[in-house]
């Protein structure tokens, strides 16, 4: 019959402990196996960092008043590097530029500009019929040539067309052009064409921008020189005072590049007559920075006509088309010398229109529209002088040439002398006076200076902050496991079956040959006889 003997065995805490301790230390072993090798510590990475006094401050080593007086420098080389790098930042942010001028040397030949003139007067006072001086009474001032006077109930004329008006009544440059000389070429009315300013019809010589005509030499002589008639004759009287009425007598005169549409009334130069003007050009090319250094405006790159109606932008052009929208605004229609496919004004409100746009607009500048100015801008640079004409051997002598009388030589006829002062041209351009390089080449010179320190060192310091971070992460996903055996009051129940299918002995003749020393405590005699019941054992 087969006996089971059931044994308690209970321990005490002071033999519990150290068996807790083994297996605890055995699983922080076999934990740090797997999570690998723990995070440098500040002293380690202060030690081999590149950072200047990093190590002396946060190394390994005894804590005295040298580690605080290098924790102090270090922490004051920090303050002071990051005050004039905040210093170079605002520098950098307040986008300043400088201007340079650079005089180019002299060329073969050099562009000759366009030369826009208007005879002052618009109107010729001859050429006006009843029908004109009644639609452009308000413009001119001028009453009914019929001195009885109309009733306008009565009055039946057609429609006015600005364009016919301006064609006939303006004056003729064939009949104003006396003489004509381009670098001591004979040159003709053919040689100019005829466009519409503030003025009426001006007209304008070497407007083409595909074929400009060259100038070989500077100096008088070697440029555009003409002569004109003003015919003050044809000036209109003054019956009473308009916005439009003018008490000169002479011509407006603007230089200025073929890609640019003459804006005379505000651009223009004032010639006299009874005096040869002379007016020495230099060539200008101006290049302004765009945002954020400046206001200029890039070109297109598609090559589209950035304006309607022309074919470049330019600030002119730009004033142009402000006025247009103003006028088209206010009056539905628009003015003969702004482009366009829109109706033109009539005459009746002409001039109501024009003083609007005026008034509005401030001549296109400012207002609601701005216009600024082009990043690549070729100007003339001018200096004027002048002398009187003619004296009084010439005068007699055109006198008769013209069949004309002095007075009327001495009162109408004016010569003007346009010419380059030499084949050269002048770069004024925008430059960054502070760009991006700078920014950095100084910061890492203030870097150096104060704090030893590089770009890599900044990656050396982001890298430990990475190592510790992630190593923390890895900690709170991560948690401990439980232990495997728990004691339950340091009581443990074995079976006699169980002891014997966990002993490494199968037999008595193992607990023999082990002696005492596999005999649990307090049990190293035995109760009985052997091979009796009450034989002790090992568990």
């Amino acid at each position: 019959m087969p006996i089971e003997i059931v044994c308690k065995i209970k321990f005490s805490e002071e033999d519990a402990k150290p068996k807790e301790k083994e297996e605890g230390d055995e699983q922080s072993l076999l934990g740090a196996a797997c999570q690998g090798p723990p995070p440098r510590d500040l002293a380690t990475f202060a030690s081999s960092s590149t950072l200047h006094g990093l190590g002396h401050a946060c190394g390994r080593g005894p804590r005295g008043l040298r580690r605080i007086l290098w924790a102090l420098a270090l922490l004051a080389s920090l303050a002071a590097f990051l005050y004039q790098a905040m210093g170079l930042a605002r520098s950098y942010l307040a986008r300043p530029h400088l201007v340079s001028m650079d005089p180019a040397g002299v060329a073969p030949a050099l562009g000759f500009p366009a030369v826009t003139l208007c005879n002052i007067n618009r109107f010729r006072h001859s050429a006006l019929s009843d029908a004109d001086i009644f639609h452009l009474a308000n413009l001119t001032g001028l009453p009914p040539k019929d001195r009885d006077g109309h009733r306008a109930a009565g009055l039946r004329y057609p429609e006015p067309d600005m364009v016919d008006i301006l064609n006939r009544t303006g004056h003729q440059l064939a009949d104003m052009l006396k003489s004509c000389n381009f670098s001591g070429h004979h040159c003709s009315a053919s040689n100019f064409s005829v466009v519409y300013t503030r003025y009426g019809k001006c007209y304008t010589f070497n407007a083409d921008p595909q074929s400009p005509r060259p100038s070989r030499a500077g100096g008088m002589g070697s440029g555009l020189e003409i002569m004109l008639d003003i015919q003050q004759e044809e000036y209109l009287p003054i019956w009473r005072e308009t916005n439009e009425t003018s008490f000169e007598a002479g011509i407006r005169v603007q230089i200025h590049s073929q890609e640019e549409p003459p804006y005379i009334h505000q651009l223009g130069f004032g010639v006299s007559p009874g005096f040869q003007t002379f007016v020495s050009c230099q060539e200008q090319r101006l290049t302004y920075l765009p945002q954020p250094w400046g206001n200029c405006r890039a070109e297109s790159e598609g090559g589209e006509p950035e304006l309607q109606g022309y074919a470049s932008y330019s600030v002119s052009a730009c004033r142009l088309r402000c006025e247009k929208e103003a006028v088209l605004a206010r009056c539905h229609c628009r003015m003969v010398h702004m482009p366009g496919n829109e109706t033109i004004c009539s005459p009746n409100i002409y001039i109501e229109c024009a003083d609007h746009t005026l008034d509005s607009l401030g001549g296109g500048s400012g207002g609601r529209c701005a216009c600024p100015m082009p990043c690549n801008l070729t100007r003339y640079g001018k200096e004027i002088s002048m002398v009187r004409i003619p004296n009084r051997s010439s005068a007699r002598y055109l006198a008769r040439k013209y069949n004309r009388n002095e007075t009327y030589i001495r009162e109408n006829f004016l010569v003007l002398d346009v010419f380059f002062e030499a084949l050269t041209s002048e770069s004024v351009e925008q430059r960054a006076a502070y760009g991006l390089s700078a920014l950095l080449g100084d910061i890492g010179g203030q870097m150096g200076l104060f704090i030893g320190a590089s770009v890599l060192t900044f990656l050396e310091i982001l890298d430990y902050i990475y190592e510790v971070s992630w190593d923390r992460l890895k900690r709170t996903w991560r948690r401990p496991k439980p232990p495997l055996r728990t004691s339950t009051g340091g009581i443990s129940t074995l079976g006699l079956q169980e002891l014997k299918e966990q002993s490494p002995c199968p037999g008595r003749g193992c607990a023999e040959a082990g002696g005492a020393s596999n005999l649990l405590p307090n049990h190293h005699h035995p109760h009985g006889p052997p091979g009796s019941l009450f034989e002790d054992f090992a568990c």
